[in-house]
């Protein structure tokens, strides 16, 4: 009798199992709307993006009052204190980007982060004064703003000069997260209004002096935060704590227009940032590299996906190192870098039987001719304009440096730059000579707001923070998208992985399926889940077969898609 019971549990396990193996795959949908979208990292800045839009202002206007009110509602990366890339794409198709990344000051020198035995001295690059950029944000939004804006610059500012007066609710991530910084604050600065309590959830943090600064540079225009009472604020607060910006570095600060990079991959057309940013070329290169292996055909996450994808990121990132830089100092052979010809001549070594070791990868072989955390938004308009935005403090809460008098965080972009030539940055990045320390240079970034077509239209717009991420985490969104047809809420929600060359690990998120990770041991890939995290947060909106809209709001962080 016994036997008998065992045998029918037995069978009722194995059916059981049956039926949830032929369950049907539970798909994540994002938002679907008919006309406009906007996605940011917090809900009051999507919010205020989508009023605009709703009063008949454009992308380009929205993007203004969206960044604005990233500022206050989300200080771990939106900034006015900092920089960022915007790639476009206007409803008749042209397509463009604009370059505010910071610069450094005046007085940078190549040795100033090392000690007299020419060592790196640790954290000068990353807290505090010394590691402060010339900020480019505000001279950015201007210039867009001149450019695209069809709204006048005092209304796209007024809405978050409102939100920093009434204040922002505390979210449980945000909580925590200005809890886990607190002794960098208090090191970095004289005073901080983070330090007036341990905040929780549902704390509301109001931001007068911030909105006395919006309220100056709604009346006076860009000169207030580069010429006015802002800047002088901003430099006798820097110079103060010991830092070298001056008021002649914001005085000569300048946005620029640059070309954006575009390229295909299989039937669709690619615009991303340009150096300084390397997103754009390293997602190229990645592309270009797993094109004829037509990756589509190996299981999502898979072994053969995972392995593919680390050997075309491991050459990609150590051509980052080398060859990339600020174009205005340097000579970069953009169009070689991106090229099917050299990319296959890179994978060439590829095998499907044994990892390469990063140890045994340089940058590839071209001549070149003498002279030698971030937050991102996407936004498409009821008319048909695209912008891609991507901007950043650098670390969390940028150098920490916070201007008490001004409300705003300045960032730690100078570690960006290579302090020493072959050493890493906070995100494990190595920097070459091209990268290396000059006074005015941009710094090289991993930022890579991206627009994808198909056939003549607009099919996607995304971008991620994340460091070294950024760019792998843009490619795998692409590619679950592209490849593997998944909508953008999927898509963004999707496990992801990374790898960049050095160090030579692949870093998987904490939840991925460990599954696949005993084959590529035994093929010599080493993999990391220490200090396991989250990898990016990408927020991205894809255009519909019917047209509609469908907003990817990154659950990894508090982000939000709004739209009508």
């Amino acid at each position: 009798m016994k036997r008998i019971f065992y045998l029918l549990v037995v069978a009722l396990v194995l059916i059981q199992c049956k039926e949830q193996k032929a369950s049907p795959k539970i798909v994540e949908t994002g938002l679907i709307v008919d006309s406009a979208m906007v996605v940011s990292a917090r809900q009051e800045a999507s919010v205020i993006g989508i009023s605009i839009l709703k009063k008949g202002g454009n992308a380009f206007d929205a993007m203004v009052a969206t960044d604005l009110a990233l500022v206050v509602s989300f200080p771990f990366a939106g900034n006015i204190g900092g920089g960022g890339f915007m790639v476009y794409r206007e409803k008749e198709g042209k397509v463009g980007t604009f370059d505010y990344r910071e610069k450094a000051p005046l007085a940078a020198s190549r040795d100033m982060y090392l000690d007299k035995n020419g060592n790196v001295i640790p954290g000068k690059s990353t807290l505090g004064a010394m590691a402060i950029g010339v900020p480019g944000t505000v001279a950015g939004l201007f210039k867009i703003h001149e450019k695209f804006g069809t709204l006048p610059f005092s209304e796209l500012i007024q809405p978050a000069i409102d939100l920093a007066k009434n204040g922002v609710v505390v979210t449980k991530r945000q909580a925590a997260s200005l809890n886990k910084y607190r002794k960098w604050f208090e090191e970095a600065n004289d005073r901080i209004i983070f330090l007036d309590k341990e905040w929780k959830e549902g704390d509301t943090i109001k931001y007068p002096k911030l909105a006395a600064t919006y309220e100056r540079i709604r009346d006076n225009g860009r000169d207030e935060f580069y010429k006015g009472e802002t800047a002088k604020i901003l430099v006798d607060y820097v110079q103060k704590l010991g830092g070298i910006i001056t008021k002649e570095d914001l005085e000569i600060y300048q946005a620029i227009e640059r070309d954006p990079i575009v390229f295909n991959y299989k039937n669709a057309r690619i615009i991303s940032m340009s150096p300084p940013a390397s997103g754009g070329v390293c997602l190229a290169q990645i592309l270009k590299s797993i094109e004829s292996y037509n990756i589509g055909q190996y299981e999502h996450n898979s072994e053969k996906y995972i392995q593919l994808i680390t050997e075309a990121e491991r050459r990609s990132y150590a051509d980052r190192a080398y060859f990339l830089g600020d174009p205005d100092f340097s000579n970069i052979p953009i169009s070689d870098l991106i090229s099917s010809r050299y990319n296959n001549e890179r994978m060439k070594k590829f095998s499907w039987d044994k990892a390469t070791k990063s140890s045994d990868v340089s940058h590839g072989n071209i001549e070149i001719i003498e002279s030698d955390q971030t937050t991102h938004y996407s936004i498409i308009d009821q008319f048909g304009n695209a912008i891609a935005v991507t901007n950043t403090l650098n670390g969390a809460y940028g150098s920490k440096v916070y201007v008490e008098e001004g409300g705003f965080f300045l960032n730690n972009e100078m570690d960006d730059l290579s302090a020493k030539p072959g050493e890493p940055n906070m995100f494990g990045l190595i920097g070459a000579e091209a990268n290396a320390i000059e006074p005015e240079k941009r710094m090289l970034s991993s930022m890579t707001p991206t627009i994808v077509e198909q056939n003549g239209k607009l099919k996607m717009v995304l971008g991620s923070p994340g460091g070294a991420t950024i760019i792998t985490s843009v490619l795998q969104n692409i590619l679950n998208v592209i490849e593997y047809d998944m909508g953008m809420q999927e898509a963004v929600s999707a496990k992801r992985f990374h790898h960049q060359w050095m160090p030579d690990g692949i870093k998987f998120e904490p939840t991925f399926d460990t599954i696949v990770f005993s084959k590529l041991r035994k093929k010599g890939y080493k993999i990391d889940q220490s200090n396991s995290r989250i990898l990016g947060k990408v927020d991205a909106i894809l255009v519909l077969p019917n047209g509609k809209l469908e907003g990817g709001a990154d659950p990894r962080g508090d982000d939000k898609a709004v739209g009508f």
